[in-house]
């Protein structure tokens, strides 16, 4: 995807440009949810369950920020064109964005991050973002998207599933030693459009 469209409420999308780079790193990609996800381990040990528990107080997460130039904002590990972002503009102003890297070995889009603002929310910026992603795994050869998600991101888990993604992994140790030491890292994929 080489040129911008627009959506049906004025929203651009686009591949990042260098000059992106601060606005994507201000965006607030925090979140408030009244539920979370819980893993149970399967007796047998080869096994887990998810559960959708309340969060009560409802749970607010911050992320902490993280150095998107690696993605495709000119520089970094982009020398073979497999890493790009795409952003979300409202107005001429970042509003989201979508990072991936295709991985030609085993024909997979990462889904490295995929932000909306809070007020951008539920009016179809991530899908549209996501179909960016998907465009740009096709050009590649890739046979399917795949990402990774907090178990307390419940907001997201249900986004994902309504775009087509499904569970297919997860990982009870990816966070330990970081803030977010306890949550689990849900994987998610779907096939390429």
């Amino acid at each position: 995807m080489t040129t911008a469209h627009g959506s049906a409420d004025g929203i651009v999308y686009r591949p990042a440009r260098p000059e992106d780079a601060g606005a994507i790193e201000a965006l607030d990609g925090s979140f408030t949810t009244d539920t979370v996800f819980e893993v149970d381990a399967a007796g047998s040990g080869f096994g887990f369950m998810l559960r959708e528990i309340p969060a009560d107080p409802p749970l607010y997460k911050e992320f902490p920020p993280e150095e998107h130039d690696e993605q495709g904002l000119g520089g970094g590990r982009d020398t073979a064109g497999d890493a790009r972002t795409f952003v979300a503009l409202d107005g001429g102003r970042v509003c989201g964005f979508a990072a991936v890297g295709y991985a030609a070995w085993n024909r997979r889009l990462t889904i490295e991050d995929i932000e909306v603002s809070p007020g951008h929310r539920s009016r179809g910026i991530g899908r549209a973002l996501m179909e960016c992603a998907d465009a740009f795994a096709r050009e590649r050869g890739a046979d399917h998207l795949w990402l990774e998600v907090s178990s307390v991101n419940a907001p997201a888990v249900h986004a994902y599933r309504r775009m087509g993604f499904t569970l297919c992994g997860l990982d009870t140790t990816l966070y330990g030693g970081t803030p977010a030491a306890g949550e689990r890292a849900l994987f998610m994929s779907r096939p390429c459009r």
